[in-house]
């Protein structure tokens, strides 16, 4: 890639706020190297280790594509909750944007029972097959497909488990890192400067906290998906 080409990517991500970390004081020892400078008491990451960084998750995630594989996209914070959704969707990987369940992985098997659950409610729903309850009975099965959906919706393309997580901050997701490092799943994050680095896989050192700078590299990494399809269709 050439010079010109490196300044123009580099400056799109400063456009999203991308470099932006923490104050000093809540900066992770793992992330020093990452760090470019500060100002005004706010750490600056610097943009080219990010981008080499970044480079290095995309070919995985191509590889991944390639070979048909799923990535589960984890994202509870607020600022990221649409991007994570709308990229998931738009590849057709499972995605977590509510509160993470404990044996999301490590209990797959109790959690692929809820999802058959779910569908089963919302297909009966479908076809008529509830009408014969009573009002409120049809009441409490569309709370409990709520319920479900709120928690599961995004698992329901996960049939088996995932090849590699995606994480939108590894600090607030810290239980599904631990979950997928503990079931030798890789995880690839965009963490800000207060992560523990030392515990993924491909860290994308980056602003995790704005929803122009989630939404900038979610696209990177569903683009990235996107080539590896056409690699494998040509």
């Amino acid at each position: 890639m050439s010079n010109t080409t490196d300044t123009v990517f580099i400056e799109r991500m400063f456009e999203a706020g991308a470099h932006f970390g923490l104050s000093r004081s809540r900066r992770h020892p793992t992330a020093k190297n990452f760090v470019f400078g500060a100002k005004n008491g706010i750490e600056i990451i610097d943009l080219e280790k990010t981008k080499a960084q970044l480079e290095e998750a995309k070919e995985v995630i191509r590889t991944l594509s390639r070979t048909g594989k799923k990535v589960l996209f984890v994202g509870t914070k607020n600022e990221g909750r649409g991007a994570v959704i709308d990229t998931a969707s738009s590849i057709e990987m499972p995605y977590v944007v509510n509160r993470w369940l404990g044996g999301t992985l490590s209990n797959f098997s109790q959690i692929k029972k809820r999802i058959a659950h779910m569908e089963d409610l919302v297909e009966k729903r479908g076809s008529g097959m509830l009408d014969k309850y009573t009002k409120k009975e049809r009441l409490l099965i569309d709370r409990e497909i709520e319920r479900l959906e709120k928690h599961f919706a995004g698992l329901a393309v996960m049939k088996e488990l995932p090849a590699a997580l995606f994480v939108i901050d590894a600090k607030k997701e810290h239980i599904a890192v631990a979950e997928a490092r503990g079931m030798k799943i890789p995880v690839m994050s965009l963490s800000s400067s207060d992560c523990d680095f030392g515990k993924i896989e491909y860290p994308i050192p980056a602003n995790d906290a704005s929803a122009s700078s989630i939404a900038f590299f979610l696209s990177e990494i569903a683009a990235a998906w996107k080539e590896g399809k056409t690699v494998t269709k040509s």
